[in-house]
Protein backbone atom coordinates (compact mmCIF):
# COMPACT_ATOMS: atom_id res chain seq x y z
CA UNK A 1 0.00 0.00 0.00
CA UNK A 2 1.31 3.35 -1.03
CA UNK A 3 1.87 6.47 1.31
CA UNK A 4 -1.09 8.84 0.89
CA UNK A 5 0.46 11.95 -0.55
CA UNK A 6 -1.53 15.18 -0.33
CA UNK A 7 0.69 16.88 -2.93
CA UNK A 8 -0.32 13.67 -5.10
CA UNK A 9 -3.65 14.20 -4.54
CA UNK A 10 -3.47 17.34 -5.76
CA UNK A 11 -1.80 16.65 -8.54
CA UNK A 12 -4.52 13.87 -9.30
CA UNK A 13 -7.65 16.09 -8.36
CA UNK A 14 -6.13 19.00 -10.60
CA UNK A 15 -5.57 16.60 -13.63
CA UNK A 16 -9.07 15.34 -13.29
CA UNK A 17 -11.13 19.25 -13.73
CA UNK A 18 -8.54 19.77 -16.68
CA UNK A 19 -9.65 18.70 -20.17
CA UNK A 20 -6.56 20.42 -21.94
CA UNK A 21 -3.90 17.69 -20.95
CA UNK A 22 -1.26 20.29 -19.39
CA UNK A 23 2.02 20.01 -19.65
CA UNK A 24 3.86 19.25 -16.20
CA UNK A 25 5.08 23.00 -15.77
CA UNK A 26 1.62 24.31 -16.03
CA UNK A 27 0.23 21.47 -13.50
CA UNK A 28 3.24 22.93 -11.60
CA UNK A 29 2.02 26.18 -11.28
CA UNK A 30 -1.20 25.65 -10.68
CA UNK A 31 -0.74 23.30 -7.88
CA UNK A 32 1.82 25.56 -6.41
CA UNK A 33 -0.64 27.93 -6.15
CA UNK A 34 -2.77 26.09 -2.78
CA UNK A 35 0.47 24.01 -2.30
CA UNK A 36 3.67 27.10 -2.52
CA UNK A 37 6.30 24.25 -0.82
CA UNK A 38 5.99 22.11 -3.45
CA UNK A 39 8.42 21.69 -6.37
CA UNK A 40 8.63 20.81 -9.85
CA UNK A 41 10.82 17.79 -8.92
CA UNK A 42 8.31 16.39 -6.78
CA UNK A 43 5.61 17.28 -9.35
CA UNK A 44 7.66 15.10 -12.37
CA UNK A 45 7.75 12.59 -9.98
CA UNK A 46 4.51 12.27 -8.78
CA UNK A 47 3.61 13.14 -12.41
CA UNK A 48 5.69 9.57 -13.50
CA UNK A 49 4.14 7.75 -9.94
CA UNK A 50 0.60 8.55 -11.08
CA UNK A 51 1.53 7.20 -14.84
CA UNK A 52 3.06 4.22 -14.17
CA UNK A 53 0.35 3.18 -11.63
CA UNK A 54 -2.38 3.85 -14.29
CA UNK A 55 -3.93 6.46 -12.63
CA UNK A 56 -3.19 9.37 -15.36
CA UNK A 57 -1.64 8.44 -18.97
CA UNK A 58 1.36 10.54 -20.21
CA UNK A 59 1.07 11.90 -24.24
CA UNK A 60 3.84 12.43 -26.51
CA UNK A 61 3.26 14.14 -29.55
CA UNK A 62 6.30 14.24 -31.09
CA UNK A 63 7.31 17.97 -30.06
CA UNK A 64 9.32 17.27 -27.02
CA UNK A 65 6.30 18.23 -24.57
CA UNK A 66 5.13 15.95 -22.45
CA UNK A 67 1.49 16.14 -21.26
CA UNK A 68 -0.68 14.05 -19.27
CA UNK A 69 -4.19 12.95 -18.96
CA UNK A 70 -6.56 11.86 -16.13
CA UNK A 71 -8.83 10.28 -18.38
CA UNK A 72 -7.16 6.63 -18.67
CA UNK A 73 -10.57 5.27 -20.05
CA UNK A 74 -9.76 4.18 -24.14
CA UNK A 75 -10.21 7.44 -26.14
CA UNK A 76 -7.84 9.12 -28.82
CA UNK A 77 -5.91 12.30 -28.90
CA UNK A 78 -5.91 14.94 -31.65
CA UNK A 79 -2.73 17.42 -31.54
CA UNK A 80 -2.69 20.40 -33.87
CA UNK A 81 0.56 20.83 -34.72
CA UNK A 82 0.33 24.82 -35.15
CA UNK A 83 -1.26 25.90 -32.05
CA UNK A 84 -0.05 22.71 -29.67
CA UNK A 85 -3.43 22.05 -28.23
CA UNK A 86 -3.83 18.65 -27.06
CA UNK A 87 -8.04 17.13 -27.36
CA UNK A 88 -9.50 14.22 -26.56
CA UNK A 89 -11.31 12.57 -29.69
CA UNK A 90 -13.94 10.32 -28.92
CA UNK A 91 -13.80 6.78 -29.83
CA UNK A 92 -17.47 4.13 -29.96
CA UNK A 93 -14.90 1.03 -30.41
CA UNK A 94 -11.38 -0.27 -29.13
CA UNK A 95 -11.58 -3.34 -30.93
CA UNK A 96 -11.42 -2.40 -34.95
CA UNK A 97 -7.57 -1.08 -34.67
CA UNK A 98 -6.54 -4.29 -32.89
CA UNK A 99 -7.73 -6.02 -35.37
CA UNK A 100 -5.65 -4.42 -37.80
CA UNK A 101 -3.29 -7.22 -36.75
CA UNK A 102 -4.62 -9.54 -37.58
CA UNK A 103 -5.32 -13.14 -35.89
CA UNK A 104 -1.92 -14.66 -36.99
CA UNK A 105 -0.17 -11.52 -35.00
CA UNK A 106 2.10 -13.62 -32.33
CA UNK A 107 2.35 -11.24 -29.75
CA UNK A 108 -0.05 -9.90 -26.60
CA UNK A 109 -1.06 -6.54 -27.00
CA UNK A 110 -2.03 -4.93 -23.81
CA UNK A 111 -2.58 -1.17 -24.86
CA UNK A 112 -2.19 1.26 -28.07
CA UNK A 113 -1.94 4.99 -28.42
CA UNK A 114 -3.39 6.49 -31.66
CA UNK A 115 -2.29 10.49 -31.87
CA UNK A 116 -3.93 12.70 -35.29
CA UNK A 117 -1.77 15.17 -35.61
CA UNK A 118 -3.13 18.38 -37.96
CA UNK A 119 -4.26 21.81 -37.68
CA UNK A 120 -7.20 22.56 -35.53
CA UNK A 121 -10.88 24.06 -36.45
CA UNK A 122 -9.89 27.53 -34.59
CA UNK A 123 -5.88 27.87 -36.27
CA UNK A 124 -8.16 27.02 -39.49
CA UNK A 125 -10.03 30.18 -39.03
CA UNK A 126 -7.09 32.35 -37.67
CA UNK A 127 -5.32 31.28 -41.50
CA UNK A 128 -7.89 32.52 -43.45
CA UNK A 129 -9.23 35.80 -41.58
CA UNK A 130 -5.07 36.89 -41.80
CA UNK A 131 -4.46 35.20 -45.00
Amino acid sequence: MMKYSRQREAIKAYLMERQDHPTAEMVYMSVRETNPKISLGTVYRNLSLLVSLGEIQKICCGDGVERYDANVTPHYHYHCTNCGRVVDVPMEQVSPIQMLLGEDFPEEVEGYTVLFHGTCRDCREKEKKTG
